[in-house]
């Protein structure tokens, strides 16, 4: 520890303190999440170990970099890369409007930190603005991996009470245990919306049951015909039957009709029905993201987040 100067503090994570520091040798600035480790726990946070371990495999420009990890007696430090800000205080520092550009830089690269991670059988399981970082170079980068999981075959039963309520898709609202990567894509869409909408939550629910009447209310109810299964899921229960009552022009105005497209590819109830990563980034929305960001080319954009700001 004694390689690191404390600056400030930064926040609280899933499960410790985060400051923001310097690298004494090499003067960069990193991000220190402390883990406090009590005496009669078990020894370190299994949502630590987990975010360690698959942290060390997971190395793209779109996820977080984890440098080092410090282990003492009583706390166990990791080094990250520092952001300057993330998703959520940069929708803070807006005046209800965002650059369209901007969007969609940021939504390509979400993009593409989910398909790396999908690609390598990994789940994030809580995508949300306060997970996703963002540096004074407009690069985004998925963070908090605290409730991501590893999958792959033979197929697992996973946990249900996973992905923050806002951003929780239909099937695990409703207790679905056997999911795949569809659970990320429709917290993609839910933050695709909030992005075009500068901020503003799509599904601002205040507890699982008026989570999925908003959804109902935008997407209609489905049914078994719609949605093959949905009478098994553990905590299925039956809902009015809602028709759309807005169309995604109303809910998204800023979008254009390719992105308005594209959201409703990633918030369908069905999840099996669900745009994966890849071809998301394949959509036609994406045709004119900039060289600078990784996109087919077209114009830089004309905004893009403060720089310095915190």
């Amino acid at each position: 520890m004694q390689k690191y100067e404390k600056l400030e503090k930064i926040g609280e994570g899933t499960y410790g303190t985060v400051f923001k520091a310097k690298n004494r040798e090499t003067l960069e600035i990193v991000a220190l999440k402390r883990v406090r480790l009590d005496d009669d726990d078990e020894g370190v946070p299994s949502s630590a170990l987990r975010e360690i371990c698959l942290l060390k495999e997971l190395k793209h420009k779109n996820i977080v970099r984890l440098y080092d990890v410090l282990h003492s007696e009583k706390k166990l430090t990791l080094v990250f890369e520092h952001c300057d800000q993330d998703l959520k205080k940069y929708f803070d520092s807006l005046n209800g409007e965002i650059d369209p550009d901007v969007v969609k830089s940021f939504m390509f690269q979400l993009l593409r930190g989910l398909a790396f991670c999908h690609s390598h059988n990994v789940l994030h399981r809580d995508l949300k603005p306060q997970n996703l970082l963002i540096n004074k170079n407009g690069e985004l980068k998925l963070a908090d991996f605290g409730l991501a999981r590893a999958f792959g075959i033979p197929v697992k039963c996973y946990s249900a009470e996973v992905v923050t309520l806002w951003y929780r898709p239909p099937d695990v609202l409703f207790g679905a245990k056997l999911y795949t990567t569809s659970i990320d894509m429709w917290s993609a869409g839910c933050i695709f919306a909030e992005l075009a909408n500068a901020g503003r939550p799509l599904f601002p629910g205040s507890d699982v049951d008026d989570q999925l009447k908003r959804i109902f209310k935008l997407l209609g109810t489905p049914t078994e015909d719609t949605w093959c299964g949905l009478l098994q899921l553990p905590d299925y229960k039956p809902f009015p039957i809602y028709h759309p009552s807005m169309t995604f022009a109303q809910v998204v105005p800023k979008l254009n009709s390719k992105g308005r497209d594209l959201v409703q590819r990633l918030l369908v109830c069905n999840p099996c029905e669900r745009v994966g990563a890849d071809e998301a980034m394949a959509h036609a929305y994406f045709v004119d993201v900039p060289p600078a960001v990784g996109g087919p080319g077209g114009l830089a954009p004309r905004g893009a987040p403060p720089r310095g700001a915190d």
